[in-house]
């Protein structure tokens, strides 16, 4: 066989799709698995009478590959990683590209990359968004690493990549672990429009009372407006499943139990490192958290008071209009505030991050992909500086018309005693940031009496102090 175009090591579900999307694409791929059976069964089926080629030691599998060698490396995070550059290194020459398309921590791709580069090697930190089927179909890829690393592997990159309006969800992100942070935030984002859409769920079920026909219903309206994306489309359709042992409702079957692989707390991290407020996001991993705690949380409903019983008896499509209200004025928030994070990270890392960019390789592809990323696109477009993006003129406008409902949808869910914490988390912050007084005055009071922290004043310049106790 003539030298392979790229070579693909890790054969779980996401390596595989990638690997047949790419040999779909007119690419030949050469393939590795540490454990052989692995590698010899997806050559008897899937990649059968395909241009993919199965190897059995890491020798033969870089022997194959054309020069300058281009290696996706496709394990779990962390030490994995570290394992498989180890092997592959010693067998690479000048100018060969290793590209990790895992959920790798941004700090660890910056470290991989500053050791490769030191031997003239090119490595590419790529996140990679859209599940499994995206990962067959067209994923959204974010790249990050030097230009002239992704140069050489970006027509094999950019093709493969989910296409709307023409354009490939695929554009280089910037130096270093600009990739791997673009998709760590992607994923807090993800956690927050998640959590959101189960708490309007929640107010929906519980304070409304609506079956899961009718929530299918509600969802799949939405989807045709302007909460068309992914994870409103699949909820509409979750809500339709059948258990068929007991007939009843999937979702109602289902244990409520949530679990995560950690890329959300590292987005809390980064928050936290940068000084930039991710609530909406922090009340999402939370809320998991929480979920987790099943065992605790049966103990306590039969020890801890609800509030009297409560079931909205008012105008039933009213209820339905306030809760997508809310939950279109709360994603903005989120996005918002993910945004924002961006900036932060941009600037302190000097990554030159292009929020446009960021917002259009999002449309396809990836989890969170949506029509409202076109209005993102647009906002920054206009003010490629924009401080928020509640500032833009439409957003401004959206979280204007939808406030009344925001308000009413999470006052009867308090009411009922219906848990929002995310929904509470976004109206807190565009509450917050709206305000140009805050009762911080009196924090920074109780900070100097109790450890003489120092204030300033709203008359004069400069630093004070008080003898709080003369």
């Amino acid at each position: 066989m003539n030298p392979s175009d790229i070579g693909l090591i890790g054969l779980a579900v996401m390596g595989e799709n990638l690997v047949l999307n790419m040999e779909s694409k007119g690419f030949s791929v050469s393939v590795f698995n540490r454990t052989a059976e692995v590698t010899q069964k997806f050559a008897a089926n899937r990649a059968s009478g395909k241009r993919i080629l199965p190897t059995l030691s890491i020798e033969e599998f870089v022997s194959s590959l054309a020069k300058p060698r281009k290696i996706m490396i496709m394990v779990k995070a962390g030490a994995a990683v570290d394992a498989v550059i180890d092997q592959v290194l010693p067998h690479l020459e000048r100018g060969d590209v290793i590209i990790d398309g895992g959920n790798s921590l941004y700090s660890d791709t910056e470290r991989r990359e500053g050791a490769l580069s030191a031997k003239v090697l090119n490595y590419l930190g790529m996140g990679v968004s859209g599940g499994e089927e995206g990962a067959l179909k067209g994923p959204s890829l974010m790249p990050g690493g030097t230009k002239e690393a992704w140069q050489i592997v970006a027509p094999i990159y950019r093709k493969i990549a989910a296409q709307v309006d023409g354009e490939p969800c695929c554009r280089y992100m910037g130096r270093g672990g600009a990739g791997h942070y673009v998709k760590m935030v992607h994923n807090g984002i993800e956690y927050g429009d998640m959590q959101l859409i189960c708490e309007a769920y929640a107010i929906l079920r519980d304070v409304l009372g609506l079956n899961t026909d009718e929530l299918h219903d509600v969802f799949d309206t939405w989807n045709r407006g302007d909460l068309n994306s992914f994870l409103i489309e699949i909820t509409a359709n979750i809500f339709l499943k059948k258990d068929p042992e007991t007939g009843k409702p999937l979702i109602d079957m289902i244990l409520d139990k949530a679990g995560q692989k950690g890329t959300g707390k590292w987005t809390l991290q980064s928050a936290i490192e940068l000084g930039v407020v991710v609530s909406t996001i922090n009340a999402a991993v939370e809320a998991r958290v929480l979920s987790s705690m099943k065992e605790q949380r049966v103990r306590a409903a039969k020890q801890l008071p609800a509030p009297i019983p409560y079931r909205y008896e008012g105008d039933r499509q009213k209820l339905v209009d306030a809760v997508r209200d809310a939950l279109y004025a709360s994603k903005i928030i989120s996005y918002a505030q993910g945004f924002t994070l961006f900036a932060a990270a941009s600037k302190h890392f000097n990554w030159d991050l292009n929020f446009g960019d960021i917002a259009t390789i999002w449309r396809g592809g990836c989890i969170i992909r949506a029509k409202f990323l076109n209005r993102i696109k647009e906002a920054f477009d206009r003010s490629p500086q924009l401080e928020n993006l509640m500032l833009d003129p439409f957003f401004s406008s959206i979280l204007e018309g939808s406030q009344a409902n925001w308000r009413l949808a999470l006052a009867l869910a308090t009411q009922a005693g219906v848990a929002v914490p995310a929904f509470d988390a976004s109206l807190a912050y565009f509450d917050s940031y709206r305000q140009e007084r805050l009762p911080a005055n009196l924090l920074q009071a109780q900070r100097d009496y109790f450890g003489a922290h120092t204030y300033e004043r709203i008359d004069k310049p400069g630093t004070f102090h008080t003898e709080w106790l003369k």
